[in-house]
Protein backbone atom coordinates (compact mmCIF):
# COMPACT_ATOMS: atom_id res chain seq x y z
CA UNK A 1 0.00 0.00 0.00
CA UNK A 2 1.53 3.36 -1.08
CA UNK A 3 1.88 5.96 1.56
CA UNK A 4 -0.90 7.97 -0.26
CA UNK A 5 -3.02 5.47 -0.09
CA UNK A 6 -2.15 4.88 3.46
CA UNK A 7 -2.90 8.80 4.66
CA UNK A 8 -5.87 8.66 2.88
CA UNK A 9 -7.63 5.54 4.58
CA UNK A 10 -6.29 6.66 7.98
CA UNK A 11 -7.96 10.05 7.31
CA UNK A 12 -11.35 8.58 6.09
CA UNK A 13 -11.22 6.71 10.01
CA UNK A 14 -10.59 9.52 11.50
CA UNK A 15 -13.49 11.62 9.88
CA UNK A 16 -15.99 8.79 10.96
CA UNK A 17 -14.60 8.61 14.68
CA UNK A 18 -14.88 11.94 15.01
CA UNK A 19 -18.34 11.85 13.98
CA UNK A 20 -19.11 8.87 15.75
CA UNK A 21 -17.87 11.30 18.89
CA UNK A 22 -20.86 13.39 18.65
CA UNK A 23 -23.37 11.35 20.43
CA UNK A 24 -26.05 12.36 22.88
CA UNK A 25 -28.24 9.59 24.48
CA UNK A 26 -31.63 10.82 24.19
CA UNK A 27 -33.38 8.41 23.45
CA UNK A 28 -36.12 7.85 20.14
CA UNK A 29 -36.49 12.06 20.11
CA UNK A 30 -36.45 12.75 16.09
CA UNK A 31 -35.95 16.80 17.21
CA UNK A 32 -32.80 15.96 18.88
CA UNK A 33 -31.27 13.83 16.19
CA UNK A 34 -32.05 16.19 13.53
CA UNK A 35 -31.53 19.58 14.77
CA UNK A 36 -29.75 19.14 17.64
CA UNK A 37 -32.37 20.15 20.23
CA UNK A 38 -31.99 23.41 18.98
CA UNK A 39 -28.92 24.38 21.35
CA UNK A 40 -26.05 25.47 18.50
CA UNK A 41 -24.05 28.35 18.82
CA UNK A 42 -22.89 30.84 16.49
CA UNK A 43 -19.70 28.76 16.05
CA UNK A 44 -20.86 25.52 15.56
CA UNK A 45 -23.31 26.83 13.22
CA UNK A 46 -20.42 28.78 11.36
CA UNK A 47 -18.72 25.29 10.58
CA UNK A 48 -21.76 23.34 9.90
CA UNK A 49 -23.20 25.45 7.40
CA UNK A 50 -20.07 26.12 6.06
CA UNK A 51 -19.29 22.06 5.80
CA UNK A 52 -22.86 21.74 4.19
CA UNK A 53 -21.39 24.01 1.72
CA UNK A 54 -17.84 22.78 0.47
CA UNK A 55 -18.28 19.59 -1.23
CA UNK A 56 -16.84 18.02 -3.82
CA UNK A 57 -18.26 20.18 -6.50
CA UNK A 58 -15.80 23.61 -4.55
CA UNK A 59 -12.59 21.17 -4.01
CA UNK A 60 -12.15 19.18 -7.65
CA UNK A 61 -15.20 20.94 -9.81
CA UNK A 62 -14.21 24.70 -9.58
CA UNK A 63 -10.46 23.83 -10.30
CA UNK A 64 -11.30 21.65 -13.01
CA UNK A 65 -13.71 24.72 -14.23
CA UNK A 66 -11.21 27.09 -13.82
CA UNK A 67 -8.21 24.87 -15.86
CA UNK A 68 -10.84 24.34 -18.81
CA UNK A 69 -12.27 27.57 -18.76
CA UNK A 70 -10.78 30.28 -16.62
CA UNK A 71 -13.11 33.15 -14.95
CA UNK A 72 -15.83 31.23 -15.23
CA UNK A 73 -15.06 29.48 -12.08
CA UNK A 74 -15.60 32.97 -10.30
CA UNK A 75 -19.66 32.48 -10.79
CA UNK A 76 -19.42 30.75 -7.66
CA UNK A 77 -17.77 33.77 -6.02
CA UNK A 78 -20.68 35.74 -6.92
CA UNK A 79 -23.59 33.59 -6.22
CA UNK A 80 -21.84 32.91 -2.90
CA UNK A 81 -22.37 36.29 -1.69
CA UNK A 82 -25.80 37.19 -3.31
CA UNK A 83 -27.36 33.82 -1.54
CA UNK A 84 -25.98 34.87 2.07
CA UNK A 85 -27.41 37.89 1.78
CA UNK A 86 -30.88 36.29 1.07
CA UNK A 87 -30.00 33.79 3.56
CA UNK A 88 -29.61 36.93 6.09
CA UNK A 89 -32.77 37.99 5.32
CA UNK A 90 -34.83 34.79 5.30
CA UNK A 91 -32.53 32.43 7.87
CA UNK A 92 -33.96 34.21 11.18
CA UNK A 93 -37.46 34.31 9.92
CA UNK A 94 -37.51 30.81 8.60
CA UNK A 95 -35.64 29.32 12.40
CA UNK A 96 -38.24 31.92 14.40
CA UNK A 97 -40.93 30.15 12.58
CA UNK A 98 -39.73 26.45 13.51
CA UNK A 99 -39.10 27.72 16.70
CA UNK A 100 -42.72 28.11 17.40
CA UNK A 101 -44.27 25.61 15.45
CA UNK A 102 -42.07 22.87 16.27
CA UNK A 103 -40.76 22.18 12.22
CA UNK A 104 -38.17 19.77 11.47
CA UNK A 105 -38.50 19.88 7.85
CA UNK A 106 -38.78 22.12 4.79
CA UNK A 107 -42.04 19.80 4.33
CA UNK A 108 -43.85 20.89 7.85
CA UNK A 109 -42.80 25.26 6.74
CA UNK A 110 -44.93 24.37 4.03
CA UNK A 111 -47.67 22.57 5.25
CA UNK A 112 -48.22 24.84 8.12
CA UNK A 113 -47.89 28.27 6.22
CA UNK A 114 -49.99 26.66 3.28
CA UNK A 115 -52.31 24.94 5.91
CA UNK A 116 -51.78 21.92 3.46
CA UNK A 117 -50.57 18.49 4.63
CA UNK A 118 -50.91 17.27 0.94
CA UNK A 119 -48.39 20.26 -0.24
CA UNK A 120 -46.17 19.29 2.70
CA UNK A 121 -46.29 15.87 1.04
CA UNK A 122 -45.59 16.86 -2.39
CA UNK A 123 -42.76 19.07 -1.52
CA UNK A 124 -40.99 16.52 0.54
CA UNK A 125 -41.32 14.41 -2.37
CA UNK A 126 -39.78 16.95 -4.64
CA UNK A 127 -36.99 17.53 -1.64
CA UNK A 128 -35.92 14.03 -1.51
CA UNK A 129 -35.81 12.50 -5.26
CA UNK A 130 -33.96 15.59 -6.26
CA UNK A 131 -31.10 15.34 -3.27
CA UNK A 132 -30.55 11.85 -4.24
CA UNK A 133 -28.80 12.58 -7.20
CA UNK A 134 -26.82 14.80 -5.18
CA UNK A 135 -25.62 12.44 -2.41
CA UNK A 136 -24.78 10.27 -5.49
CA UNK A 137 -22.15 13.08 -6.89
CA UNK A 138 -20.65 13.08 -3.61
CA UNK A 139 -19.81 9.53 -3.35
CA UNK A 140 -18.76 8.75 -6.75
CA UNK A 141 -16.29 12.33 -6.26
CA UNK A 142 -15.23 10.71 -3.46
CA UNK A 143 -13.99 7.68 -4.95
CA UNK A 144 -12.90 9.81 -7.85
CA UNK A 145 -10.80 11.53 -5.27
CA UNK A 146 -9.12 8.43 -3.67
CA UNK A 147 -8.51 7.21 -7.88
CA UNK A 148 -6.85 10.59 -8.86
CA UNK A 149 -4.47 10.87 -5.33
CA UNK A 150 -3.30 7.38 -5.27
CA UNK A 151 -3.51 5.99 -8.70
CA UNK A 152 -5.62 2.96 -7.85
CA UNK A 153 -9.28 2.31 -9.25
CA UNK A 154 -9.53 -0.76 -6.86
CA UNK A 155 -8.64 1.19 -4.09
CA UNK A 156 -11.13 4.05 -5.29
CA UNK A 157 -14.23 1.37 -5.30
CA UNK A 158 -12.79 -0.07 -2.22
CA UNK A 159 -12.82 3.89 -0.40
CA UNK A 160 -15.95 4.28 -1.72
CA UNK A 161 -17.96 1.80 0.40
CA UNK A 162 -15.93 1.93 3.36
CA UNK A 163 -16.08 6.17 3.73
CA UNK A 164 -20.11 5.43 2.86
CA UNK A 165 -20.37 2.87 5.35
CA UNK A 166 -18.64 4.91 8.13
CA UNK A 167 -20.81 7.95 6.93
CA UNK A 168 -23.87 6.00 7.42
CA UNK A 169 -22.96 5.02 10.60
CA UNK A 170 -21.84 8.55 12.00
CA UNK A 171 -25.22 9.51 11.15
CA UNK A 172 -27.10 6.85 12.55
CA UNK A 173 -25.26 7.26 15.75
CA UNK A 174 -25.22 11.00 16.49
CA UNK A 175 -26.87 12.39 14.10
CA UNK A 176 -27.16 16.38 13.84
CA UNK A 177 -24.07 16.89 16.46
CA UNK A 178 -21.97 14.03 14.83
CA UNK A 179 -22.04 16.19 11.55
CA UNK A 180 -21.08 18.96 13.55
CA UNK A 181 -18.39 17.73 14.93
CA UNK A 182 -17.16 16.47 11.59
CA UNK A 183 -17.58 19.57 10.16
CA UNK A 184 -15.41 20.79 12.39
CA UNK A 185 -12.62 18.07 11.96
CA UNK A 186 -13.47 18.62 7.78
CA UNK A 187 -12.83 22.49 8.07
CA UNK A 188 -9.48 22.37 9.84
CA UNK A 189 -8.30 19.82 7.76
CA UNK A 190 -9.37 21.47 4.58
CA UNK A 191 -7.88 25.02 5.48
CA UNK A 192 -4.65 22.77 6.06
CA UNK A 193 -4.92 21.48 2.86
CA UNK A 194 -5.64 25.14 0.37
CA UNK A 195 -2.48 26.17 2.68
CA UNK A 196 -0.15 23.90 1.39
CA UNK A 197 -1.44 24.00 -1.81
CA UNK A 198 -1.18 27.61 -2.16
CA UNK A 199 2.20 27.57 -0.76
CA UNK A 200 3.65 24.97 -2.59
CA UNK A 201 1.96 25.23 -6.45
CA UNK A 202 3.33 28.47 -7.30
CA UNK A 203 6.73 27.63 -6.56
CA UNK A 204 6.87 25.69 -9.25
CA UNK A 205 6.11 28.65 -11.00
CA UNK A 206 8.14 30.82 -12.95
CA UNK A 207 7.64 34.11 -10.34
CA UNK A 208 5.52 32.53 -7.61
CA UNK A 209 1.81 33.25 -7.34
CA UNK A 210 2.20 37.22 -8.29
CA UNK A 211 3.49 35.61 -11.55
CA UNK A 212 0.98 33.37 -12.18
CA UNK A 213 -1.60 35.75 -13.92
CA UNK A 214 0.56 37.01 -15.38
CA UNK A 215 1.94 34.39 -17.25
CA UNK A 216 -1.81 33.41 -18.26
CA UNK A 217 -2.36 36.77 -19.35
CA UNK A 218 0.73 36.13 -21.90
CA UNK A 219 0.23 32.64 -22.54
CA UNK A 220 -3.22 31.69 -22.02
CA UNK A 221 -5.28 35.45 -22.14
CA UNK A 222 -8.25 33.34 -23.24
CA UNK A 223 -8.76 32.41 -19.75
CA UNK A 224 -9.30 35.63 -18.40
CA UNK A 225 -12.22 36.63 -20.39
CA UNK A 226 -15.91 34.97 -20.72
CA UNK A 227 -15.73 33.78 -24.54
CA UNK A 228 -18.26 32.09 -26.49
CA UNK A 229 -18.97 28.21 -25.98
CA UNK A 230 -20.79 26.93 -23.03
CA UNK A 231 -19.59 29.16 -20.18
CA UNK A 232 -20.11 32.12 -21.62
CA UNK A 233 -21.29 35.69 -19.97
CA UNK A 234 -25.09 34.01 -20.35
CA UNK A 235 -24.35 31.11 -18.80
CA UNK A 236 -22.56 33.04 -15.62
CA UNK A 237 -24.93 35.34 -15.54
CA UNK A 238 -28.29 32.62 -15.19
CA UNK A 239 -26.02 30.25 -13.24
CA UNK A 240 -25.14 32.20 -10.50
CA UNK A 241 -28.74 33.95 -10.65
CA UNK A 242 -30.66 30.77 -10.18
CA UNK A 243 -27.91 29.25 -7.73
CA UNK A 244 -28.42 32.52 -5.47
CA UNK A 245 -31.86 32.08 -5.82
CA UNK A 246 -32.10 28.57 -4.50
CA UNK A 247 -29.65 28.99 -2.09
CA UNK A 248 -30.38 32.43 -0.69
CA UNK A 249 -34.16 31.33 -0.16
CA UNK A 250 -33.21 28.07 1.46
CA UNK A 251 -34.68 25.52 -1.03
CA UNK A 252 -32.23 22.92 -0.50
CA UNK A 253 -34.05 20.85 1.89
CA UNK A 254 -30.64 19.48 3.43
CA UNK A 255 -30.01 23.46 4.71
CA UNK A 256 -33.22 23.05 7.31
CA UNK A 257 -31.79 21.16 9.83
CA UNK A 258 -28.42 23.68 10.35
CA UNK A 259 -30.79 26.55 10.65
CA UNK A 260 -33.44 25.03 12.65
CA UNK A 261 -30.61 23.73 14.91
CA UNK A 262 -29.69 27.67 15.87
CA UNK A 263 -29.94 28.67 19.53
CA UNK A 264 -30.85 32.13 18.27
CA UNK A 265 -31.95 33.76 15.35
CA UNK A 266 -29.05 36.22 16.96
CA UNK A 267 -26.61 33.42 16.49
CA UNK A 268 -27.76 32.58 12.90
CA UNK A 269 -27.71 36.16 11.82
CA UNK A 270 -24.04 36.51 13.24
CA UNK A 271 -23.04 33.26 11.13
CA UNK A 272 -24.20 34.46 7.78
CA UNK A 273 -22.19 37.81 8.55
CA UNK A 274 -18.85 35.43 8.89
CA UNK A 275 -19.47 33.18 6.48
CA UNK A 276 -18.27 34.99 3.30
CA UNK A 277 -14.88 34.47 4.73
CA UNK A 278 -15.37 30.84 3.00
CA UNK A 279 -15.42 32.60 -0.43
CA UNK A 280 -11.09 32.98 0.71
CA UNK A 281 -10.65 29.15 0.79
CA UNK A 282 -12.92 28.80 -2.63
CA UNK A 283 -10.83 30.88 -4.92
CA UNK A 284 -7.62 28.78 -4.09
CA UNK A 285 -9.08 25.75 -6.08
CA UNK A 286 -9.73 28.46 -8.48
CA UNK A 287 -5.84 29.53 -8.24
CA UNK A 288 -4.46 25.93 -8.75
CA UNK A 289 -7.16 25.72 -11.92
CA UNK A 290 -4.96 28.49 -13.65
CA UNK A 291 -1.43 26.60 -12.56
CA UNK A 292 -2.88 23.66 -13.80
CA UNK A 293 -3.85 25.72 -17.18
CA UNK A 294 -0.06 26.48 -17.81
CA UNK A 295 2.09 23.08 -16.18
CA UNK A 296 -0.61 20.40 -17.55
CA UNK A 297 -0.88 18.57 -20.88
CA UNK A 298 -3.39 19.78 -23.34
CA UNK A 299 -6.21 17.18 -22.86
CA UNK A 300 -5.97 16.45 -18.99
CA UNK A 301 -9.09 15.50 -17.26
CA UNK A 302 -10.56 18.52 -16.14
CA UNK A 303 -12.01 16.45 -12.68
CA UNK A 304 -8.29 15.46 -11.89
CA UNK A 305 -6.53 19.34 -12.20
CA UNK A 306 -6.30 19.69 -8.79
CA UNK A 307 -4.47 16.20 -7.71
CA UNK A 308 -2.70 15.99 -10.58
CA UNK A 309 -1.10 19.56 -9.91
CA UNK A 310 -0.99 18.04 -6.27
CA UNK A 311 0.66 15.16 -7.05
CA UNK A 312 3.25 17.07 -8.91
CA UNK A 313 4.13 19.87 -6.23
CA UNK A 314 3.66 17.43 -3.22
CA UNK A 315 5.32 14.11 -1.24
CA UNK A 316 3.15 11.14 -1.08
CA UNK A 317 2.26 12.05 2.39
CA UNK A 318 0.96 15.49 1.80
CA UNK A 319 -0.98 14.03 -1.08
CA UNK A 320 -2.58 12.20 1.00
CA UNK A 321 -3.29 14.80 3.41
CA UNK A 322 -4.92 16.71 0.60
CA UNK A 323 -6.96 13.80 -0.37
CA UNK A 324 -8.40 13.33 3.22
CA UNK A 325 -9.73 16.74 2.83
CA UNK A 326 -11.14 16.28 -0.29
CA UNK A 327 -12.53 13.23 0.86
CA UNK A 328 -14.01 15.30 3.85
CA UNK A 329 -15.84 17.34 1.45
CA UNK A 330 -17.83 14.28 -0.05
CA UNK A 331 -18.35 12.71 3.47
CA UNK A 332 -19.70 15.23 5.39
CA UNK A 333 -22.18 17.05 2.97
CA UNK A 334 -23.14 13.23 2.26
CA UNK A 335 -24.06 12.88 6.25
CA UNK A 336 -26.29 16.07 5.90
CA UNK A 337 -27.51 14.99 2.53
CA UNK A 338 -28.68 11.57 4.33
CA UNK A 339 -29.92 13.39 7.39
CA UNK A 340 -32.45 15.80 5.22
CA UNK A 341 -33.65 13.01 3.00
CA UNK A 342 -34.23 10.27 5.96
CA UNK A 343 -36.08 13.10 7.74
CA UNK A 344 -38.20 14.37 5.18
CA UNK A 345 -39.52 10.49 4.64
CA UNK A 346 -39.93 9.28 8.56
CA UNK A 347 -41.40 12.92 9.29
CA UNK A 348 -43.76 13.77 6.43
CA UNK A 349 -44.60 10.79 3.83
CA UNK A 350 -44.41 8.18 6.16
CA UNK A 351 -45.31 9.27 9.89
CA UNK A 352 -45.89 7.02 12.58
CA UNK A 353 -47.59 7.35 16.21
CA UNK A 354 -44.58 6.19 17.74
CA UNK A 355 -41.31 8.20 18.61
CA UNK A 356 -39.41 4.71 18.13
CA UNK A 357 -41.03 3.71 14.88
CA UNK A 358 -40.45 7.15 13.72
CA UNK A 359 -36.87 6.76 14.30
CA UNK A 360 -36.77 3.13 12.86
CA UNK A 361 -38.36 4.52 9.48
CA UNK A 362 -35.93 7.12 10.04
CA UNK A 363 -32.97 4.69 10.16
CA UNK A 364 -33.85 2.35 7.53
CA UNK A 365 -34.56 5.60 5.17
CA UNK A 366 -30.89 6.31 5.63
CA UNK A 367 -29.81 3.02 4.74
CA UNK A 368 -31.53 3.01 2.03
CA UNK A 369 -30.62 6.07 0.27
CA UNK A 370 -27.30 5.18 1.09
CA UNK A 371 -27.37 1.82 -0.77
CA UNK A 372 -29.13 3.43 -3.47
CA UNK A 373 -26.86 6.05 -4.33
CA UNK A 374 -23.69 3.67 -3.74
CA UNK A 375 -24.91 0.58 -6.42
CA UNK A 376 -25.93 3.41 -9.23
CA UNK A 377 -22.20 5.38 -8.14
CA UNK A 378 -20.58 1.87 -8.68
CA UNK A 379 -22.69 0.30 -11.12
CA UNK A 380 -24.01 3.10 -13.20
CA UNK A 381 -22.47 6.51 -12.08
CA UNK A 382 -24.07 8.60 -15.08
CA UNK A 383 -27.33 7.69 -14.41
CA UNK A 384 -27.94 9.86 -11.58
CA UNK A 385 -25.73 11.94 -12.53
CA UNK A 386 -27.93 12.83 -15.60
CA UNK A 387 -30.59 13.86 -12.77
CA UNK A 388 -27.83 16.22 -11.12
CA UNK A 389 -29.00 18.98 -13.90
CA UNK A 390 -32.26 19.25 -12.62
CA UNK A 391 -31.05 19.01 -8.88
CA UNK A 392 -30.43 23.18 -8.33
CA UNK A 393 -32.95 24.20 -11.03
CA UNK A 394 -35.38 22.08 -9.89
CA UNK A 395 -35.43 22.79 -5.97
CA UNK A 396 -35.40 26.13 -6.85
CA UNK A 397 -39.22 25.96 -8.11
CA UNK A 398 -40.00 26.19 -4.69
CA UNK A 399 -38.44 29.85 -4.06
CA UNK A 400 -42.07 31.58 -5.43
CA UNK A 401 -44.19 29.42 -2.39
CA UNK A 402 -41.08 30.24 -0.44
CA UNK A 403 -41.51 34.16 -0.52
CA UNK A 404 -45.00 33.89 -0.40
CA UNK A 405 -44.94 31.68 3.31
CA UNK A 406 -42.34 34.08 4.63
CA UNK A 407 -44.70 37.13 4.20
CA UNK A 408 -46.10 37.70 7.92
CA UNK A 409 -49.48 37.00 6.30
CA UNK A 410 -49.39 34.50 3.82
CA UNK A 411 -51.60 35.19 0.82
CA UNK A 412 -50.81 32.64 -1.61
CA UNK A 413 -53.25 29.62 -1.58
CA UNK A 414 -51.58 25.64 -1.79
CA UNK A 415 -53.63 25.20 -4.97
CA UNK A 416 -51.97 28.04 -6.72
CA UNK A 417 -48.44 27.72 -4.82
CA UNK A 418 -48.48 23.83 -5.86
CA UNK A 419 -49.63 23.81 -9.72
CA UNK A 420 -47.14 26.57 -10.08
CA UNK A 421 -44.30 24.26 -8.44
CA UNK A 422 -45.42 21.15 -10.41
CA UNK A 423 -45.28 23.34 -13.71
CA UNK A 424 -41.53 24.59 -13.14
CA UNK A 425 -40.77 21.10 -12.77
CA UNK A 426 -42.04 20.09 -15.79
CA UNK A 427 -40.85 22.55 -17.57
CA UNK A 428 -37.13 22.26 -16.30
CA UNK A 429 -37.62 18.57 -17.36
CA UNK A 430 -38.68 19.14 -20.92
CA UNK A 431 -35.72 21.75 -21.44
CA UNK A 432 -33.73 19.12 -19.47
CA UNK A 433 -34.58 16.11 -21.74
CA UNK A 434 -36.66 16.96 -24.04
CA UNK A 435 -33.57 18.48 -26.87
CA UNK A 436 -34.79 22.22 -26.69
CA UNK A 437 -32.14 24.52 -28.10
CA UNK A 438 -32.24 26.78 -25.09
CA UNK A 439 -28.64 28.14 -25.54
CA UNK A 440 -26.69 28.70 -22.28
CA UNK A 441 -29.40 29.50 -20.79
CA UNK A 442 -29.68 28.55 -17.40
CA UNK A 443 -33.02 26.36 -17.49
CA UNK A 444 -33.92 26.45 -14.07
CA UNK A 445 -34.03 30.21 -14.02
CA UNK A 446 -35.94 29.97 -17.34
CA UNK A 447 -38.63 27.23 -15.73
CA UNK A 448 -39.25 29.71 -12.91
CA UNK A 449 -41.42 31.73 -15.48
CA UNK A 450 -44.28 29.35 -16.20
CA UNK A 451 -44.05 28.62 -12.23
CA UNK A 452 -44.66 32.24 -11.54
CA UNK A 453 -47.07 32.85 -14.32
CA UNK A 454 -49.20 29.42 -13.17
CA UNK A 455 -48.85 30.52 -9.89
CA UNK A 456 -50.36 34.16 -10.20
CA UNK A 457 -52.43 33.50 -12.76
CA UNK A 458 -54.35 30.32 -10.64
CA UNK A 459 -54.29 32.44 -7.97
CA UNK A 460 -56.37 35.24 -9.15
CA UNK A 461 -58.87 32.68 -10.68
CA UNK A 462 -58.96 31.12 -7.71
CA UNK A 463 -59.88 33.82 -5.46
CA UNK A 464 -62.00 35.66 -7.76
CA UNK A 465 -63.83 32.55 -8.79
CA UNK A 466 -64.29 30.50 -5.80
CA UNK A 467 -63.13 33.20 -2.93
CA UNK A 468 -61.19 30.29 -1.17
CA UNK A 469 -57.59 30.50 -0.21
CA UNK A 470 -57.40 27.69 -2.21
CA UNK A 471 -56.08 25.45 0.46
CA UNK A 472 -55.49 21.08 0.05
CA UNK A 473 -56.62 18.69 2.41
CA UNK A 474 -54.79 15.45 2.34
CA UNK A 475 -56.02 11.84 1.95
CA UNK A 476 -59.45 13.19 2.85
CA UNK A 477 -58.43 14.35 6.21
CA UNK A 478 -59.99 17.80 7.52
CA UNK A 479 -57.47 20.64 7.41
CA UNK A 480 -56.18 22.51 10.58
CA UNK A 481 -57.75 25.49 11.60
CA UNK A 482 -55.22 28.46 10.76
CA UNK A 483 -52.00 29.46 12.00
CA UNK A 484 -51.88 26.01 13.72
CA UNK A 485 -48.93 24.62 16.36
CA UNK A 486 -46.86 21.94 15.06
CA UNK A 487 -46.75 20.62 19.28
CA UNK A 488 -48.59 17.33 19.52
CA UNK A 489 -46.06 14.42 21.04
CA UNK A 490 -45.03 12.05 18.67
CA UNK A 491 -46.91 9.46 20.68
CA UNK A 492 -49.72 10.54 20.08
CA UNK A 493 -49.46 10.71 16.34
CA UNK A 494 -47.90 14.75 15.64
CA UNK A 495 -44.38 16.26 15.69
CA UNK A 496 -42.45 17.05 18.97
CA UNK A 497 -43.64 19.86 20.98
CA UNK A 498 -40.85 23.05 20.81
CA UNK A 499 -41.32 23.28 24.70
CA UNK A 500 -41.06 19.31 25.47
CA UNK A 501 -39.07 17.34 23.33
CA UNK A 502 -36.99 19.26 21.44
CA UNK A 503 -37.04 22.15 23.77
CA UNK A 504 -33.63 24.00 24.56
CA UNK A 505 -32.22 22.82 27.96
Amino acid sequence: MSTTMAVTLAGILAIAAVGLSGRRNTGHDLGEWAVGGRRFGAVTMWFLQAGESFTTFSFLGLAGLAFSDGVAATYALGYLSLCLIGQYLTGPRLWRLGKENGYLTQADFFADRFNSPLLGKVVAVVGAVFLLPYLQLQITGLGLIVQLATGSESGATGSMILATVLTVGFVLWSGLRGIARAAYFKDVLMVLALLILLIAVPIGLDGGLGGLFTAVRESRPDLLTLHGGATDATWFTTAMLISAIGAGLNTMPHLWSAILSASSSRALRRNYIWLPLYQVAIAVPVVVGFAGALTLKPGTDSKAALLTVAGGALPGWLVGVVAVAAAATAMVPSAALLLGISTLVSRNLLPARSARTTMRVNHVCVLLASGLALVLGLARPALLANLLLLTYGGLAQLAPATVAALARRNRLGAVPALLGIVAGVVTLGWLTFGGVDIGTVDAGLLSLVPNVVVTVGVQVLWRGGAGGAGRLPADGVPLRPPSPKLSAPLEQGGPPSPSGTIARS
